[in-house]
């Protein structure tokens, strides 16, 4: 039976696969592939950390965007410190998330007739 993933998939999970017994099938991807398929592994990531409940959950699905975070950082020539320097700069500009406040709606202003 085969089943379909058509998904970038962490570097040793064909030889985990195999040790299963099981055939993986693979293909190394090109740089642009590689860069959209693992913004789309972001997407994947963040979709299991909303429905995760567990502190341990929390933490497993925290490290494997960690873990993209820093594959995506190599392939746009960049450094997580210059990501952190950029992440100050807003905060120190827009806030962080402390304060925990959820935006409902804005009331436009009325154009004023001149």
């Amino acid at each position: 039976m085969k089943k379909i993933y058509n998904k970038l998939v962490r570097d040793r999970i064909p030889e985990i696969i195999i040790s299963g017994g099981s055939v993986p099938n693979v293909k190394k991807l090109n740089k642009k592939d590689y860069q959209l398929e693992l913004k789309k592994k972001f997407i994947e990531e963040s979709k299991e950390l909303v429905k995760s409940n567990k502190k341990t959950e929390v933490l497993n699905e925290l490290s494997d965007i960690y873990e993209l975070l820093i594959s995506t950082a190599k392939q746009y020539k960049t450094e997580l410190t210059n990501i952190r320097k950029v992440a100050l700069k807003k905060r120190k500009n827009r806030g962080g998330f402390e304060k925990r406040l959820f935006l409902n709606y804005v009331e436009e202003n009325k154009k004023r007739e001149v």
